[in-house]
């Protein structure tokens, strides 16, 4: 099993994160009760500008049945740039692609956004479809494990994964608690598509990306109010608790050795991280759990920095990243990303 492709796409609109910052104090006015730490926040969550999937002066207005209109539309687009894109990359033609997993957590479609795609950009309708809905940040990851699992069953076949995440379009006009507060600051919208090929495909294909070798689901049980959604007739209220930081640091590195030692590996044998983007608190963390330091984990500081938090689609994108500076052969490597429930997804590769 193989990853052969990898590719990003993103809304036209793009600010950056002083223009943000200040849009939103200007916004919330009387209403927020100490801009300056405020301004604070924005400039202390490692984000130098986002992406969005609206003009900025257009968010004042939007309430959520337009907010997911606009998902729809923007997914659609988003999918139709980094799908073609992925197929090229592979070097494979778009009637070859037999599955199709679609995960988000920021809107909802039916029909879905993998059927609106088939239509749209005419691949196969023979095609496996498997939208996915909730498991939020980590979907990219478990996604990843999931088309794992299907070219594994079917080897001379290709599984697309898409990823789409408009955070920003989620985020609540008049919430000024802390969790809405560091959203502000941190979350974008933008999306990957990645395409996996079984063994005998990939001896068909013509890049060579690194093979998955293994993946691994951890759910934390009784952790179902560390991070996720409220959802109410104003649509999406983030749950995000500080346990998060301590959630991760006390179990990512057990769940990571679990992996490795199945196949008599440590963690000093592993020469590539790809970790979701969740922010500098969430990066510390894993770091400080896995044990290694932050230039180990340069793709996913410098996609912070360019694109902020995108849920699933962060750690896809640090996928992007490493597969166009590409590691020596022979390099093992951990691809991984936490999301709601808490859990985590471990995908080895080597490359």
């Amino acid at each position: 099993m193989r990853i052969v492709g990898a590719a990003s796409a993103f809304p036209k609109y793009h600010y950056d994160q002083k223009s943000l910052c200040e849009a939103f104090v200007a916004y919330w006015g009387d209403r927020l009760p100490e801009p300056r730490k405020f301004e604070l926040l924005h400039s202390n969550v490692g984000v130098n500008g986002r992406y969005l999937s609206l003009p900025i002066e257009q968010y004042a207005a939007l309430r959520f049945s337009e907010a997911n209109n606009v998902w729809i539309r923007t997914a659609v687009e988003l999918g139709e740039q980094a799908i073609p894109a992925a197929i090229a990359q592979a070097g494979i033609d778009k009637s070859e692609i037999s599955a199709f997993f679609f995960v988000s957590v920021t809107g909802i479609a039916s029909p879905s956004i993998d059927a609106r795609l088939i239509n749209k950009l005419g691949l196969s309708t023979d095609m496996r479809r498997v939208p996915i809905f909730g498991l939020g940040c980590v979907a990219g990851a478990a996604g990843i494990s999931l088309a794992a699992d299907y070219v594994k069953a079917y080897p001379d076949k290709y599984a697309l994964l898409l990823s789409v995440e408009l955070c920003t379009l989620t985020i609540q006009h008049d919430d000024l608690s802390m969790a809405n507060l560091i959203s502000t600051g941190l979350f974008g919208d933008g999306g990957a598509a990645v395409i996996v090929a079984g063994d005998r495909a990939a001896e068909k294909c013509g890049h060579q990306g690194p093979d998955i070798i293994d993946t691994q689901a951890t759910f934390y049980p009784d952790t179902e109010k560390v991070m996720g959604w409220d959802i109410s007739g104003n649509g999406f209220q983030i749950v995000l608790s500080p346990e998060v930081p301590t959630v991760i640091a006390g179990n990512v590195g057990g769940d990571l050795d679990r992996l490795l030692s199945k196949h008599n590996l440590t963690r000093a044998d592993i020469g590539c991280w790809m970790l979701h983007t969740g922010g500098p608190k969430i990066l510390r963390a894993t770091a400080q759990a896995l044990g290694v330091g932050d230039d180990a984990m340069w793709a996913s500081w410098e996609a912070l920095a360019e694109m902020g938090n995108l849920s699933s689609s962060s750690v896809l994108m640090v996928l992007e990243k490493t597969m166009k500076k590409r590691p020596a052969p022979g390099t093992w490597s951990i691809l991984a990303a936490m999301g709601p429930a808490f859990c985590s997804e471990l995908v080895l590769l080597r490359w």
